[in-house]
């Protein structure tokens, strides 16, 4: 007879080996250091004018619920629900947009959902945690292909149509982000829909870390090319750029309807509370304010600033190369780059250390985040510890 306290042996040996690879993962409160590791591209999280901008929506639709009281298939439906995806389905130029509790609920519920037994899901090996778990709750074959490599991925789906000896009946499915968000680079889209369109494979991209940063009105790199039209699905997140929470599938209205059918991360949840759908609402309105426009013109500027300092302290060697908001440091070896991350820490930057196995062994990095409210000052003398560090 086991209590509370009891842990199973085999669970307790995985922790210690967590422990031993220096690679062990603790929960840690908010810091006042200098943000250069959250997602909060804009600055939106914190911006007192969007929060006061959804409280007045709310008001205004005399909403003063706490909560959805359900999913949304049972109670949890409530009219804010119904303006924002209209206003999803007109920004991203889309027949329909379904909106997710997250993006990992979004990932999970499209991958394990839509691609059937006797299709294929080809996929980027650098592709989401959230994307992988859905692929595997999935009843088709998952194939990776090298990251960003047309080349690669060409010959994998010919080798998967070879072995069907030309009897293949069912979909292939592309799967790949639009920024990659520990990388930081992006997708190389005309060659991907090129391809997929020559063969009539189904393309799908996560564009969590594009939304809010790319594009005219914050609607992401796809978009922003002109390509979304032929994309199958796209998964727009709504808590990196905009600062909030929950995503959406957006692609055709019978895409909708079958998610809304057989999606169990949609079906089986309670639907967010009014106050979290008014301040996506709000977010979308706000982006094309002037304060908006501002914010996303700022960090354009500190991401060039940033760029044009890597090589000035000659780090550029070191780093990934990215045009987006995520610049990465490679520095092989969990003890060597959590050293690197405590150090920065203990002159007032929060940088995090980013280990194996959550990116692959001898990958290790610090994950650099560039926000609108990231002085040039502050990046200077980021980058210029940084540089004394790695010496």
């Amino acid at each position: 007879m086991f209590n509370m306290s009891d842990f199973p042996e085999k669970l307790e040996i995985k922790l210690r080996q967590r422990e031993e690879d220096k690679a062990y993962r603790e929960l840690s409160s908010k810091t006042n250091l200098i943000d250069f590791s959250s997602n909060d591209y804009l600055g939106f999280a914190k911006n007192e004018t969007l929060y006061a901008n959804a409280f007045q929506l709310l008001l205004n639709k005399g909403i003063a619920e706490n909560g959805a009281t359900g999913s949304r298939l049972i109670s949890g439906n409530h009219q804010l629900y119904f303006e924002l995806e209209t206003l999803l389905s007109k920004l991203f130029e889309t027949e329909s947009a379904l909106v997710y509790n997250s993006g990992y609920d979004a990932n999970v519920g499209f991958f394990s959902t839509v691609p059937q037994r006797g299709d294929v899901i080809l996929f980027d090996e650098l592709v989401h945690a959230s994307i992988r778990d859905g692929i595997l709750l999935s009843n088709a074959k998952s194939f990776k292909f090298k990251h960003n490599s047309i080349t690669d991925l060409k010959e994998k789906a010919a080798k998967v149509v070879q072995s069907f000896s030309g009897d293949f009946t069912g979909e292939i499915y592309i799967v790949t982000e639009s920024v990659f968000s520990m990388d930081g680079d992006t997708v190389n889209i005309a060659d991907l829909i090129t391809f997929s369109r020559k063969h009539n494979f189904r393309l799908v991209i996560d564009e969590a870390h594009a939304i809010g940063v790319f594009g005219k009105n914050g609607e992401g790199l796809i978009q922003q090319n002109r390509m979304h039209e032929y994309v199958f699905a796209r998964i727009a997140t709504f808590g990196k750029g905009l600062g909030c929470n929950g995503a959406a599938i957006l692609g055709s209205k019978r895409l909708t309807e079958y998610l809304v059918n057989f999606s169990r991360s949609f079906i089986y949840t309670t639907g967010l509370p009014p106050h979290t759908v008014a301040t996506i609402i709000s977010a979308f309105k706000f982006i094309t304010s002037p304060e908006g426009e501002s914010a996303k013109h700022t960090l354009q500027e500190s991401i060039d600033f940033f760029k044009e300092k890597l090589v000035y302290f000659k780090l550029q060697k070191l780093f990934i190369s990215s045009n987006s908001a995520i610049q990465s440091c490679v520095i092989p070896g969990n003890t060597r780059v959590k050293k690197a991350a405590l150090k920065l820490q203990e002159k007032g930057f929060n940088i995090k250390a980013i280990l194996s196995p959550t990116v692959p062994k001898g990958e290790e990095r610090l994950r650099f985040c560039l926000h609108s409210y990231n002085s040039q000052e502050e990046i200077m003398l980021l980058l210029q510890i940084l540089a004394s560090i790695l010496k």
